[in-house]
């Protein structure tokens, strides 16, 4: 079996869930689901969503194991660095709103 294959079985697992009920919460026929929990077939992107979405994990998670709490902990960044591109939700922070930011992060103070 896969990673991915395991995950699977892990999480369907965790919920008590059985395959015909994931399986028709995806809209998929039981044995496909069951063919990804053998490591027969891998569902494609737009279904590997839908499956993060109904076990309640990141897609990141299902195809690799990888956890955003681990690789969160690692990755910091300083207001004060001008090499950092600040983003929020895919769009650059304007620079006028990164010096509000930092402003009201002073108490209010130029």
């Amino acid at each position: 079996m896969s990673g991915f294959s395991d995950r699977l079985k892990s999480l369907r697992d965790s919920k008590g869930w059985t395959k015909t009920y994931v399986a028709k919460h995806l809209g998929i026929k039981m044995q496909t689901y069951a063919n990804y929990e053998y490591g027969l077939r891998e569902p494609d992107l737009n279904l590997a969503d839908s499956i993060a979405k109904l076990y309640g994990v990141t897609t990141d998670y299902l195809i690799s194991g990888r956890t955003a709490q681990k690789d969160a902990e690692n990755k910091t960044a300083d207001l004060a660095d001008k090499d950092t591109v600040f983003t929020y939700e895919g769009r650059q922070i304007p620079p006028e709103d990164l010096e509000y930011m930092k402003r009201l992060l002073r108490g209010g103070k130029q």
